[in-house]
């Protein structure tokens, strides 16, 4: 199972991510946020809010409770 292991926040809705088998790279969601109508998602394209999360349970994690998997993270990674 691949997990989150550190997240860094990379300008606009972009993501510094690393993984558990040591691959990095920079997970853009915008599209992911702009284009999904749930509030939960739809909250996070402010982007004040969107920069405010932080790894737990092997993912990322916002305030609003919104978490992702890690292997989606994974395949949005740009490397």
């Amino acid at each position: 199972m691949i997990y989150v292991t550190r997240a860094e926040y990379a300008g606009e809705y972009k993501l510094s991510l690393s993984f558990s088998d040591n691959r990095q790279g920079i997970a853009d969601l915008e599209q992911a946020l702009k284009h999904d109508h749930r509030p939960i998602f739809r909250e996070l394209t402010d982007i004040e809010k969107f920069k405010r999360f932080r790894v737990d349970a092997d993912t990322v994690v916002w305030e609003n409770g919104l978490d992702l998997a890690p292997e989606y993270l994974y395949q949005k990674l740009n490397l």
